[in-house]
């Protein structure tokens, strides 16, 4: 039995999310990992390990899923290694028997694709439409790699895919990733004002913050949650969904690009927004 909380390899306050995703070991395997796989795992703050695991399943593709999981596998064997008996191994020599061992998995399992008749071409995951008389919104945040800041957007489409108009924020001083979205499903909602909607539908890909919207709970978000909760009578109908990453890319890819710009805030009226373009400053 451990007689101390204390991490015996960076000396910080340990937990399994320590251990497994914050310790700067981990940090190090990690870094080699798909960033997509990072972004959405540091999102995810679920403070309960089954939970957080629950969430993984139903929000990560299989294939980055394995990875995931393999890769939490591969660190917790790392550490005992350290703790028990003093060897150190390399965050490259984690990651290589990372990859091997999905290599030799993927050639261990039976394929199970579905045969397709002739030139049918397989399904893809896309934009996907509203209930109708409903408006879209798709949110995302991204956090600053070079500065202490974060960038949230909203992107809205009528039931036909018509773009509506979008919106990003670039926060300063703010690059919690939980945080940022939920200040993106608040942003949706001054989209939704700006563009006078009254049937409107919010997609997120944080589960964690719309499980907290859909339940009594409000969490660690509480303020903002309160606050999107008090805006509803504006509108005839809100609804907030969850949606995986591939449902949700015009945001995730423009709220990547914001985290290069100015604070303040930014609006596309006219045309989609093209992320190399630079929209009109509203405030600062």
């Amino acid at each position: 039995m451990a007689a101390s909380s204390v991490c015996s390899i960076c000396g910080e306050t340990d937990s399994w999310r320590h251990s497994l995703i914050e310790c700067n070991m981990s940090r190090c395997i990690w870094a080699l990992a798909p960033e997509s796989l990072w972004e959405h795992m540091e999102r995810t703050s679920e403070p309960d390990a089954k939970q957080w695991i629950f969430t993984m399943i139903d929000s990560l593709p299989h294939e980055e899923l394995t990875r995931c999981f393999v890769t939490l596998w591969a660190i917790w064997y790392a550490r005992r290694k350290v703790l028990h008996e003093d060897r150190y191994q390399s965050p490259l020599s984690t990651h290589a028997f990372i990859d091997s061992f999905l290599h030799d998995l993927k050639i261990s399992t039976p394929s199970r694709e579905i045969t397709r008749g002739a030139g049918a071409p397989a399904p893809t995951k896309r934009w996907l439409p509203p209930p109708v008389d409903h408006a879209k919104i798709n949110v995302d945040a991204a956090v600053a790699k070079q500065v202490c800041a974060g960038a949230i957007t909203a992107v809205c489409r009528d039931m036909d895919g018509r773009f509506l108009g979008a919106s990003a924020q670039v926060i300063a001083g703010i690059n919690d990733p939980g945080t940022l979205e939920t200040l993106a499903c608040r942003e949706a909602l001054s989209l939704a004002e700006d563009l006078q909607l009254a049937h409107l539908r919010v997609a997120s890909d944080c589960l964690e913050v719309i499980m907290a919207l859909m339940g009594d709970n409000l969490g660690r978000f509480a303020l903002v949650l309160q606050e999107i909760k008090r805006c509803y009578p504006r509108f005839a109908s809100v609804e907030f969904v969850h949606e995986g990453r591939a449902s949700n890319m015009e945001a995730h890819t423009l709220a990547r690009a914001s985290t290069s710009r100015q604070e303040g805030r930014y609006i596309w009226l006219v045309e989609s927004p093209d992320p190399h373009c630079i929209p009109h400053l509203l405030a600062h």
